[in-house]
C-alpha cells in the first residue's frame, strides 16, 4: 500500500512510524475494469482511494449522453459527496476505467485519524478547501472558456491521461463532442503545441 502510507505521511503529516495502524480502518479490494463501485440510485457508503489504476464518476442525462465529473487516477480521492454525507440516492455512477486497486474508506475515516493525530486536522481542511477550489473553477471553465482552454486545463490537471482514457472519455469531460475534440487538437497541434 504504497500510494496510501505516503499519501497519509506526506499529506496529512500522520507519523511515518504510524501510518501502518491507519490500515485498520479502511478495506482493500481489486476492482476490475467496468466494474463499478457506485450507480444510479444507490447510497455511496465509502470514500474511494485509487492505489492503482484509474476510476471515473459520471451522469447520464435524459437523453442517454453521460457526462464525466471526474477522473481519479492514483493518489486520488473519488466520492460522491452528497450521497455520502446527506444519505440521498446517488445521480452519478463510478466506474473502473481500467484494472483498478481501490481501498473502501468509511466516512469517518479522516476524523478518526484526525482524533488519533491532531496535526492532521489543518491538512485536512486544506484538502477539502482545494476541492471545493477544483469544483468552482471547474464550473467557471465549463462556463466561460473556450473548447481549447478547458482541454489544457485538463492535459495539467491529469498529464497522465492522455494515454489511459480514450478520446471520447477526454471530450465527455470537457462538456464538447469527439468532432469538436479532434479539432481542437488539430488546431493545437497546427500551433507546434507539445504535451509535456
Amino acid at each position: 500500500m504504497k500510494n496510501i502510507n505516503n499519501y497519509l505521511a506526506e499529506i496529512l503529516k500522520v507519523p511515518t512510524e504510524q501510518v501502518n495502524s491507519c490500515s485498520l480502518h479502511y478495506e482493500v479490494k481489486k476492482i476490475p475494469k467496468n466494474q463499478f463501485l457506485l450507480q444510479y440510485g444507490e447510497i455511496c457508503r465509502y470514500v474511494f482511494f485509487v492505489e492503482k489504476g484509474l476510476m471515473r464518476m459520471y451522469s447520464i442525462d435524459k437523453n442517454g449522453k453521460e457526462h464525466i465529473i471526474q477522473f481519479a487516477p492514483e493518489n486520488w480521492l473519488i466520492s460522491d459527496r452528497t450521497s455520502i454525507y446527506f444519505n440521498e440516492q446517488s445521480v452519478y455512477y463510478i466506474e473502473a476505467v481500467e484494472d483498478s486497486e481501490i481501498l473502501f474508506l468509511h466516512p469517518d475515516f479522516f476524523n478518526k485519524l484526525v482524533a488519533q493525530f491532531p496535526d492532521s486536522a489543518e491538512r485536512r481542511d486544506i484538502l477539502l478547501q482545494k476541492h471545493v477550489r477544483s469544483l468552482q473553477d471547474r464550473i467557471n471553465s465549463l462556463l466561460g472558456e473556450t473548447a481549447e482552454e478547458r482541454y489544457l486545463k485538463f492535459i495539467k490537471m491529469y498529464p497522465d491521461l492522455l494515454l489511459r482514457v480514450p478520446q471520447w472519455m477526454i471530450a465527455s469531460y470537457l462538456g464538447i463532442t469527439p468532432e469538436s475534440l479532434s479539432r481542437v487538437r488539430k488546431e493545437l497541434a497546427r500551433k507546434n503545441f507539445v504535451v509535456d
